[in-house]
């Protein structure tokens, strides 16, 4: 078995992103029926043995970065009980904290209740960004179907190269070399911030949820459709109008939200590709608020309108990255993008649908569940958005307390009241 992984250019981001999140991703799922559990030890074994990234640990000794793969106990990786108290235990899993060093990436816990099962999963983000831990959850579940019903061996896994390079190989020679030459950085820089209170050594993690029921959702959708934007493009206008509601920005500011682009749309097949990151961000950004959140919405369109018309799309700055971490010491690396990195205080992640057919286990569908980002620290905050069964949850990840408990619900209201505005249309 290989020992050692290279440490790609996202692992090393993310690793520089330890001084703002936990790095920590979420998923959450619930079934009416009691999940076989040497089924899933069986799959999980397999998937970790076709991805070592998931059990290795990451060196840094300050000259270079790699991953040191480790031998582990399957139930070091997967929990299971029956808690007294469902969600103070999935709570308490939700926000644990894996540190980059420690010999496992990830971690699965199964809580039965009630002749249910709540499936929990937490992983570093160094090791794979959202888009491709739904594509993950999805295999999970198809090998546990095909493992359970057919004896079908659970080692259907994707496990090619993890470089952000692969990024590059659908262009053109003369595109490749443009792309190439983006060394132009576009950072965040906007001073805006959530309001909440100052950071405070006894400050914990938390997770807030909102649901969208299905019948909200859908009247969103269609009111997007007539005004020609997408849920993204709603979702977005809703987070800027009720951030200057609750943070009593002047209306004449400009304010900037950066959102995650999903890389993997310039690339035609990602089958050849390992479980990585391919994730970066574009600024989104309104000249002011406008006299009503419409008017906000035509600014988000064109603001994101300007980056879908661009051809390299979340490509800029990459050359920039690969260049500093390649020509210094691990140090010395940190230190120089430090410098020109701005790590943004307002930022939104749209990871989409989690399909309940793919998700399916022994022909039980989720029927409840969401995926969230890593746990920000303040000032930071990260807005994520999940739909499954036709609901839309939006979640925050918080290290705060009581007092940013209130200020989080008191955003969800609001967004919950700027929904149904944009969905009910222009009057």
């Amino acid at each position: 078995m290989v020992k050692r992984l290279n440490a790609e250019l996202w692992d090393k981001m993310h690793y520089l992103f330890r001084d703002f999140n936990d790095r920590m991703v979420h998923v959450e799922l619930h079934y009416d029926f009691e999940i076989d559990i040497d089924i899933l030890k069986t799959v999980i074994i397999c998937f970790l043995e076709k991805a070592p990234v998931l059990h290795s640990s990451f060196v840094d000794n300050k000259l270079r970065t790699y991953w040191r793969v480790n031998d582990y106990d399957i139930d070091d990786v997967l929990t299971v009980a029956r808690p007294d108290n469902l969600q103070e235990a999935i709570d308490d899993f939700l926000t644990r904290y894996i540190p980059p060093e420690d010999k496992l990436q990830i971690r699965f816990a199964v809580y039965y209740y009630e002749g249910k099962s709540v499936l929990l999963v937490v992983e570093n983000h160094m090791c794979m960004d959202g888009g491709d831990l739904k594509y993950f959850m999805k295999a999970l579940c198809k090998n546990y179907n095909d493992y359970a019903e057919n004896g079908i061996s659970p080692i259907d896994l994707k496990s090619g190269s993890r470089s952000y390079e692969k990024v590059y190989e659908d262009f053109s020679q003369t595109e490749q070399k443009m792309a190439n030459n983006l060394y132009k950085n576009v950072c965040a820089k906007d001073d805006h911030r959530f309001p909440l209170t100052p950071d405070d050594i006894r400050d914990r993690s938390f997770i807030a949820r909102r649901i969208i029921n299905a019948e909200r959702f859908s009247a969103l959708r269609k009111s997007g459709k007539q005004m020609g934007a997408t849920v993204n493009d709603m979702l977005i206008a809703a987070y800027f109008y009720s951030l200057y509601e609750l943070a009593g920005y002047p209306r004449q500011d400009s304010v900037t939200i950066s959102c995650a682009i999903d890389l993997r749309r310039h690339m035609k097949d990602t089958s050849e590709t390992g479980i990585t990151n391919q994730t970066a961000f574009m600024q989104c950004n309104i000249p002011e608020l406008g006299e009503d959140i419409f008017r906000t919405l035509e600014y988000t369109k064109k603001s994101v309108e300007r980056f879908k018309n661009d051809k390299f799309m979340g490509l800029y700055g990459l050359p920039l990255l690969k260049l500093g971490y390649s020509i210094m010491p691990q140090a010395a690396s940190e230190q120089v993008i430090k410098i020109g990195y701005s790590n943004p205080l307002l930022a939104m992640s749209n990871i989409g649908i989690l399909e309940q057919d793919k998700l399916a286990l022994s022909g039980h569908e989720p029927f409840d569940g969401f995926m969230t980002g890593a746990v920000k620290y303040k000032p930071y905050v990260l807005l994520s958005a999940t739909s499954l069964g036709g609901e839309l949850t939006l979640s925050m990840c918080v290290r705060g307390n009581e007092e940013d408990k209130k200020t989080v619900e008191k955003f969800f209201d609001l967004m919950d009241k700027n929904i149904d505005v944009l969905s009910a249309g222009k009057q």
